[in-house]
């Protein structure tokens, strides 16, 4: 028996960054705890929570100062920022499980809690904003209702790569794209898309997006770091 580390309740209490270290600390071991495992995804889904909140009021403020979301294209076609999760998110999160094997507890409540997101725009007085690499993060595809079924894209990137490893020892590790790179996002020719590691074992999942760290850690920038823009406001909490 495992005594309980009391972990979403210090996260409420604020020592996240605290709770978020003892969690990777333990890697993809604590699995092998239910009563641990319980625990650490009740803390994914509140961090889930704060972000779409976070997420819900950048948008508000955003439309409100006249940014409009577009997709990365020549016509910049009008684009929903944020599609909240379907009636099938948790058939989603299953089917990630089951194709790439053990995903992060924190994507499962991406998945379930958020939604998808879509940043991209622009504003007449900010000419760069398209450029400034906002936050992308499709997992259901459902900002695109009119594209291909975004489980059909995973297939492909993932057969794709492990064709490409059964012949190149240098093939490195699969990344699940989840957004263009921030040059995309500009509608430039740039990089690979940025994505999480699979599979992931552990609490939350390492993003690469330019560098590699933490998913948590990579929405804590997004959002101002620690101190994020919901705190700084009194609106929304950070991850």
């Amino acid at each position: 028996m495992v005594s309980s580390p009391q972990w979403l309740s210090r996260y409420l209490a604020g020592q996240r960054e605290q709770v978020w270290h003892e969690q990777r600390q333990l890697g993809s071991t604590i699995r092998q705890h239910s009563e641990l495992a319980e625990e650490a995804q009740l803390v994914c889904d509140e961090m889930a929570r704060r972000v779409r909140q976070n997420v819900e009021v950048i948008i508000e403020r955003l439309s409100v100062d006249g940014y409009r979301f577009h997709f990365n294209d020549d016509e910049q076609s009008p684009m929903t920022p944020h599609v909240a999760p379907t009636a099938t998110a948790d058939e989603q999160a299953d089917w990630l499980q089951e194709r790439f094997g053990a995903v992060p507890m924190t994507l499962r409540s991406w998945v379930r809690l958020v939604g998808d997101v879509w940043l991209v725009g622009t504003h007449p007085q900010w000419p760069t904003s398209a450029s400034a690499d906002p936050l992308v993060i499709e997992l259901e595809g459902s900002v695109h209702p009119g594209r291909a079924s975004i489980r059909d894209y995973f297939d492909e990137e993932w057969n794709s790569w492990r064709e490409w490893q059964a012949d190149h020892i240098e093939a490195g590790v699969f990344v699940l794209p989840l957004a263009p790179d921030r040059f995309h996002k500009d509608n430039v020719s740039g990089g690979s898309p940025y994505g999480l590691v699979l599979p992931g074992g552990c609490v939350d999942g390492l993003f690469v997006g330019g560098t590699t760290m933490p998913f948590v850690s990579y929405l804590d920038w997004v959002f101002g770091q620690e101190d994020s823009l919901g705190r700084r406001n009194h609106e929304a909490s950070g991850a």
